[in-house]
């Protein structure tokens, strides 16, 4: 059995890059301010790694009901296959955002940071710019 800390909601952060998507399922996003998030991505995203400072992406925070969209997102790298094939989604000021997630986050990349002891991963910095809120419950880690 793995170690938990804590039992997080489930995201789908999503970009799209000389015209390729790239998305992926992330379990660790933290509120850390009215209008900052911060994300941990892994070292072995490919979708970490094109996530640059300045990007816009989308941040879904997804609801209960879309458990097999966060499986979707989380089993293969965006270079393999097209996630966002027959997959839902739509664009808001570059953001690829997850229909009728909880939250639908527009977000500017304010810094990726490689923090001591997990150089690998990538925590990035994030102010949102737009959201969109439905009272739906978050999907969260410990229910996959």
């Amino acid at each position: 059995m793995g170690y938990k800390a804590g039992d997080f909601g489930i995201t789908v952060v999503a970009l799209e890059k000389d015209n390729q998507k790239y998305g992926m399922t992330c379990a660790w996003m933290m509120q850390v301010d009215y209008d900052k998030i911060i994300c941990l991505l892994g070292s072995q995203s490919i979708t970490g790694k094109m996530i640059q400072t300045s990007d816009i992406i989308g941040v879904s925070t997804l609801s209960q009901e879309q458990k097999p969209i966060a499986l979707h997102f989380g089993e293969k790298h965006s270079n393999e296959t097209d996630k966002f094939h027959e997959m839902p989604f739509h664009k808001i000021q570059g953001a690829l955002l997850i229909p009728n997630a909880s939250r639908e986050m527009v977000c500017e990349v304010i810094e990726v940071l490689h923090l001591k002891e997990i150089e690998e991963d990538a925590l990035i910095y994030l102010r949102i710019i737009k959201c969109y809120e439905n009272n739906d419950d978050f999907l969260h880690y410990g229910e996959l």
